[in-house]
């Protein structure tokens, strides 16, 4: 089975919780609660993976703790720059 980050952030002109999944382009689903996107967009990442296996597609490999590393990493150093004084841009 594959582990994909999942997104959930409520969408003010939709009126519910739209969930994406960054690595898997096109995958997203909508709930009006965030346990209902969340449980929509399961189904939605079995129908992708499904799809792109169909038709011969690259499937991505998760980037999972890769990813959550390169935000921490990004987080950080953006902090810093924050304390020291330094504008980021």
């Amino acid at each position: 089975m594959y582990k994909y980050a999942i997104e959930i952030f409520y969408s003010e002109e939709d009126e519910g919780y739209i969930a994406i999944v960054p690595e898997l382009p096109g995958c997203s689903a909508f709930g009006e609660t965030e346990e209902e996107a969340l449980k929509e967009i399961k189904i939605a990442i079995d129908l992708w993976l499904e799809t792109a296996k169909k038709e011969g597609r690259e499937i991505p490999k998760p980037a999972g703790k890769e990813l959550l590393r390169v935000v921490v990493e990004e987080l950080t150093s953006f902090s810093n720059a924050c304390t020291k004084g330094v504008s980021v841009q």
